[in-house]
């Protein structure tokens, strides 16, 4: 979909953003703790203390969180002492396929991240033996893909829950929120859903209002608080002075990867459903099945072939 604000199909857009596979995965793990408990299991963190020690999190979120991606089959629980009872919690198969969604996250990190999270410095494929930045390809062709190359087409799917339209209890985020602003930002349900809105057209807060169902203070506070933070940026409309557009930034187009990567998960691993959103490949003409390949040898990247370096960043 290739669409102007003035021929934007607001009904369409506003009832496919609602059935799509990335709204409700959002609504699982559309939040930075649980990201972070992912990225420790994949750096090899297995028991509650580790998680808890390494990452920060407190532990009654903690505790959440496990729950809530052992309920998804994201994590396994192992007991490995009977008195008291100890779990360690191994990554399922599916937990496995979220890989290359938190591999950018580091990528992510590398580039505008604040430095302050514990996460590898570099990263090594062991295949070719060098280290490597994570890129997202297309299966079809191979060629590295960016939100530009892409087309949308919106068909909204009738076996997918329609969202209810209640207001979800969204956290307050402030850009002074603990030294972790920018990931509690990036990785709130809300403002993923903002930006993914804005690619598909909307530039107006009484559009963004109506397609994501985001009560007035609510959406006023997250768009403050991303021009805030670089996510986005705000300007006055050229052909009406009196209103304002929001446009992506290099940050938050660095996150269109880590966006249609998880919905491709919850496309192909939780919802076992074609999403309402549906990318296609520009250059190719094939709808977009993305993978992550290394930027040196151009290989998919799995999790059993990478190693990494942790130390100061240099």
């Amino acid at each position: 979909m290739s669409s102007t604000p003035a021929t934007l199909d607001l009904d369409l857009m506003r009832e496919a953003i609602s059935t799509s596979t990335l709204s409700h995965a959002l609504k699982f793990i559309g939040d930075r703790w649980s990201v972070q408990v992912l990225m420790g299991a994949f750096m090899g963190m297995k028991r509650f203390d580790e998680f808890q020690e390494r990452i920060g999190v407190p532990r009654r979120t903690l505790s959440d969180r496990l729950k809530m991606l052992v309920h998804l089959d994201i994590l396994r629980p192992r007991l490995y002492q009977e008195r008291p009872e100890r779990y360690a919690y191994h990554l399922t198969r599916k937990g496995m396929a979220l890989y290359g969604m938190v591999l950018m996250v580091w990528e992510w990190e590398v580039q505008f991240g604040n430095q302050r999270l514990s996460l590898p410095t570099r990263l090594i494929h062991r295949p070719c033996g060098h280290a490597f930045r994570p890129q997202m390809t297309c299966t079809a062709c191979g060629e590295q893909v960016t939100m530009r190359d892409l087309e949308f087409t919106l068909r909204p799917n009738p076996r997918l829950p329609h969202d209810t339209g209640e207001p979800l209890r969204t956290p307050k985020i402030s850009a002074q929120d603990a030294g972790f602003a920018s990931l509690a930002l990036r990785l709130d349900r809300w403002s993923l859903l903002i930006i993914s809105a804005i690619t598909l057209g909307c530039r107006y807060f009484d559009q963004l209002s109506y397609v994501l169902r985001i009560g007035t203070a609510v959406l006023s506070r997250r768009l403050a608080t991303m021009v805030e933070t670089g996510l986005l940026q705000v300007a006055t409309d050229r052909d009406d002075g009196r209103r304002r557009v929001y446009l992506l930034t290099p940050a938050s187009r660095a996150l269109f990867s880590y966006i249609i990567l998880l919905a491709t998960w919850a496309n192909d691993h939780q919802f076992h459903e074609p999403s309402s959103i549906r990318p296609r490949h520009r250059t190719c003409g094939a709808p977009l099945q993305p993978r992550v390949t290394c930027s040196h040898c151009h290989a998919p990247v799995h999790a059993w072939d990478v190693s990494f370096e942790t130390g100061e960043r240099p």
